[in-house]
């Protein structure tokens, strides 16, 4: 194989690694606001951090299961990006001690949500991929002071086969 090929080759798989890369991969820290944006497009949600930067969010809700999460400091560079619907940063939310407006700040809006008298809960849902393999809702349900109460994961009923197997 001549070095021009097997050079051809190997910027030819970077690319198509590059290509495939997921939203949050393509940013790295101590970039500025504007590339980020350039790269993703104009954010759907925006929130202001306590730090004074912004927590910029492109989700996919509600039939997709990802939201796209990148903070900014006050000074307009990237501090980090990734992908917060996933298990381990909904295990990081703190029954009791997290409001709706914490959900919201590290989640982003959610894709449905529910109120349901009997407990006097309201409930925000979140689709999400477990494992990258299985497709869920994660549920927090928060009590009429709007603090969080409890957390729950379910099978997403859209994905779910009917008896004959057709979803």
């Amino acid at each position: 194989m001549s070095i021009r090929f097997a050079s051809m080759l190997v910027s030819f798989g970077a690319l198509a690694l590059f290509a495939c890369a997921q939203p949050h991969e393509k940013v790295a820290p101590g970039e500025d606001q504007s590339t980020l944006i350039a790269r993703l497009g104009p954010p759907r949600e925006t929130y202001d951090l306590q730090n004074g930067g912004k927590r910029l969010m492109w989700p996919t809700q509600p039939m997709g299961s990802t939201t796209t999460a990148a903070d900014v400091d006050a000074s307009g560079k990237v501090v980090s990006v990734r992908q917060v619907l996933q298990e381990t940063e909904f295990y990081r939310a703190e029954v009791g001690k997290w409001t709706r407006n914490d959900v919201l700040i590290n989640f982003g809006k959610p894709f449905e949500t529910a109120y349901f008298k009997r407990t006097d809960r309201q409930v925000w849902s979140y689709r999400y991929m477990e494992n990258n393999i299985d497709h869920m809702i994660y549920n927090f349900s928060f009590d009429n002071q709007g603090v969080l109460r409890e957390t729950q994961k379910m099978p997403d009923p859209m994905y779910e086969r009917d008896r004959r197997g057709r979803f």
